[in-house]
């Protein structure tokens, strides 16, 4: 990890998306920029955001609420999937790289971003070609080093071999193993740090939804398959040994989701978000909590992919991703 130690310590970074972007009405502006700069005053060192969220407006709070404390952390985003006239388009080519890494240095407010993913493979464009896009911007010390997002270790090392790569961020929890059928041991072999998103399964893991009607209807949960009634009461099921479990460690059940992964791999960092200062506390503090081997199998065994209900996502979101399937 010595590589790249600033998305080690601390151990838990800040998903900014949802103040802005996906999860029903964003957050109001005054708001949302003072719980980034209180999430910062917490301790949050890792904060990540994408030219996609909320069409630009994501990182235009990132850049307002943290421009003061630049020097003092780590600064993640992506290009390649952006909102235009209103329809999200992926697209990896090297000139819309490059721009859409200009826009994001302007609002971010920044000379700089630590790192810079491609937020999806464009099946129109070699990976080779966009990574190599990437390495440029490294040249030119626009951006600190190049991520990978939702794609397979086929993917990862064919651009690896282009240019290296520093971390990827896919889906993983508790309720999405799919790095664990290659991504993470590519991880690993290649010293890449895997930066796990919704480690906490869109909220299905804090006890916080126990009724997916409750969501608002432009909450992008709506449109995926594990949160439809059909499959989301036989995964509510799932949750009672589990809450069991937080409770007698004495810990939340939150907290418990994200100290799973430090008994799985060392290179691994979660990015929980959400639109809750008192939430935001709640997840970093997970940071101090140790699971032994004994909590992390049982959790193992408790929720998966074997007895999870319905895919990931819907068909049209599937197509836009790399990842490997069970």
């Amino acid at each position: 990890m010595s590589k790249h130690p600033h998305l080690a310590n601390p151990s838990i970074g800040l998903g900014c998306m949802n103040l802005s972007h996906a999860y029903g009405s964003p957050v109001q502006q005054d708001d949302a920029i003072k719980a980034l700069q209180e999430a910062f005053e917490m301790g949050y060192r890792h904060f990540d955001t994408a030219t996609l969220y909320g069409g630009g407006a994501n990182e235009q709070l990132v850049g307002q609420a943290l421009k003061d404390h630049r020097q003092s952390f780590f600064l993640a985003s992506k290009c390649g999937m952006a909102m235009v006239d209103g329809k999200k388009q992926i697209n990896g080519r090297p000139d819309t790289i490059r721009q859409q890494c200009e826009n994001s240095l302007k609002r971010l407010q920044t000379e700089y971003i630590d790192l810079y993913y491609l937020h999806r493979l464009d099946p129109e464009v070699a990976i080779e070609e966009s990574v190599g896009a990437l390495g440029d911007l490294v040249k030119e010390g626009k951006i600190g080093a190049i991520g990978l997002s939702e794609v397979s270790a086929t993917t990862l090392r064919k651009a690896h071999q282009e240019c290296p790569i520093t971390a990827i961020q896919s889906e993983y929890s508790l309720w999405t193993r799919n790095p664990e059928i290659a991504v993470l041991k590519a991880c690993q072999e290649l010293d890449v740090t895997f930066v796990a998103f919704s480690p906490l399964a869109r909220g299905f893991l804090t006890g916080g939804l126990m009724n997916a009607n409750d969501l608002e209807t432009k909450d992008i949960r709506n449109n995926m398959p594990r949160f439809q009634t059909e499959h989301y009461e036989s995964n509510l099921a799932l949750l009672n040994d589990y809450f069991s479990l937080a409770k007698d460690i004495g810990c939340t059940p939150a907290q418990l989701a994200l100290a799973w992964f430090k008994g799985k791999h060392n290179n691994i960092v979660p990015i929980p978000g959400t639109r809750s200062v008192h939430h935001m506390q709640e997840n970093l503090d997970a940071a101090q909590l140790n699971l032994d081997t004994s909590q992390i199998r049982l959790l193992d065994e408790m929720i998966n992919q074997n007895n999870v209900h319905g895919p990931r996502y819907n068909a049209a979101q599937q197509k836009e991703i790399d990842t490997e399937e069970f």
